[in-house]
């Protein structure tokens, strides 16, 4: 039991740790969820058999008791803000069931402080606390001192837990995604569990049963692991989504690098940052990886569109028919007319008129571009290649201003000799 406390303890400090940056930068919903976490946290560490031995040898006898049952209130508490900032105002009789939800929380809220000073009081007045208890509940067990502190609490939490149970029971019907309806479902049984125990203890502590403080010590060690486990696993469902994209979009943008950076250099008017250092780019935080992905595969489509004008009428047709062959033809007949109009660009043809379009396809949304995008960047392209559609479909006519500049290089007999080709001294070669 004490390896599994540490283990829950520890787990728990980590999920709030790594949420401890939502306090500043995170949403309402954030900050209550990292407020949570942290109050969880904190009330298993008060049930660490070390930790409480120590709480306890305190000039406050059963100060772990005392600091376990204030930080599981703010904990509940946290998780009535949660799901209360999830679903927002209500907005109708469809909402009926949020508005219910938020009345509790406010009023819970409202008394919450006052509910705590009164524990504080009798905790330090009329609660026994003559020797230090194994179980603190069980040592209450038929004093009304005591008996009167935890019905305080157990009320506070069997009904703000209800209201999540009901909440995000409902929510887990509705989800539409699996993983997340698993998760509200974990979350929801933790609720559950923590709305029934409450009315389990505070029969107890009215009425002792016949058993020893180590058997309840050991009841309520177990629930609460139990519903440590249950909403940290369903907690971290929404997490593991949001890391899973993360890493997605983090991935596609070093798969669309090399192909944006080749456009963003062949035109360096369409991108808002040049392109820079590998390492560099992935060790920034802003913007944000989605916004990034998103500015990339804009680039990127209109590099390809100003391609479309270094691009003869026939490219298209002639690399469809290329890449007819090929696993994947469609990302493969893009992926060739893209790599044999950059040929164009960088030998100076440019047509007035553009070719016409690539062909749609139906993407909904920038992480379905980005991986299509990302296809198309996976294909080599060989150059003999590219050699060969330029020579079914041609190649669009040599710019004016390259035009202009050759004709000025040959009706100038002082510029001649540079047009030699030069040798590795910068001399010009002979032959």
């Amino acid at each position: 039991m004490t390896t599994m406390l540490w283990a829950v303890a520890i787990g728990m400090t980590i999920t709030a740790v790594w949420r401890f940056p939502a306090v500043r930068h995170g949403d309402p919903m954030q900050r209550a969820l990292w407020a949570c976490s942290a109050a969880f946290a904190a009330t298993v560490w008060c049930r660490v058999p070390q930790v409480k031995q120590a709480l306890d040898n305190s000039p406050v006898t059963d100060l772990s008791a005392l600091l376990k049952y204030l930080t599981s209130l703010v904990a509940i508490l946290a998780a009535l803000r949660y799901i209360t900032a999830v679903y927002g105002e209500p907005s109708g009789d469809s909402d009926r069931h949020v508005a219910v939800s938020r009345r509790i929380s406010h009023v819970a809220h409202t008394c919450a402080l006052a509910a705590m000073v009164v524990q504080v009081v009798l905790f330090f007045t009329v609660v026994d606390r003559s020797h230090p208890s194994t179980d603190f509940a069980d040592a209450q067990a038929g004093q009304w001192g005591g008996a009167l502190f935890l019905t305080i609490q157990y009320t506070y939490l069997g009904v703000a837990a209800a209201a999540c149970c009901y909440q995000w029971a409902r929510a887990a019907r509705r989800a539409e995604k699996r993983a997340l309806r698993i998760g509200l479902a974990l979350m929801a049984t933790a609720m559950a569990i923590y709305a029934i125990y409450p009315v389990f203890r505070t029969v107890t502590t009215w009425i002792p049963p016949e058993v020893g403080a180590l058997t309840m010590r050991t009841v309520a060690d177990s629930v609460n692991m139990v519903v440590a486990c249950l909403w940290a696993a369903g907690a971290s469902v929404p997490s593991t989504m949001a890391l899973s994209a993360r890493w997605n979009a983090w991935r596609a943008l070093q798969k669309l690098r090399p192909l944006w950076s080749d456009l963003m250099d062949a035109f360096p008017d369409l991108a808002l940052q040049r392109p820079g250092a590998r390492i560099f780019e992935s060790l920034r935080f802003a913007p944000s990886l989605d916004v990034r992905l998103d500015r990339r595969t804009q680039e990127i489509a209109g590099g390809i569109e100003q391609l479309r004008h270094h691009a003869s009428p026939d490219l298209l047709s002639v690399a469809e028919d290329l890449a007819e062959s090929h696993d994947d033809p469609e990302a493969a007949a893009e992926a060739y007319w893209i790599r044999a109009a950059q040929q164009s660009q960088k030998s100076g043809r440019r047509s007035a008129v553009p070719s016409r379009k690539l062909r749609e396809k139906p993407l909904t949304s920038v992480t379905a571009e980005a991986n299509w995008l990302a296809r198309v960047a996976a294909l080599h392209v060989p150059p003999n290649l590219v050699r060969i559609m330029h020579e079914r479909a041609g190649e669009p006519p040599v710019g004016l201003a390259l035009q202009t500049a050759g004709r000025g290089q040959a009706a100038d007999p002082s510029r001649a000799g540079s047009d030699r080709v030069k040798g590795p001294t910068g001399r010009p070669a002979r032959g």
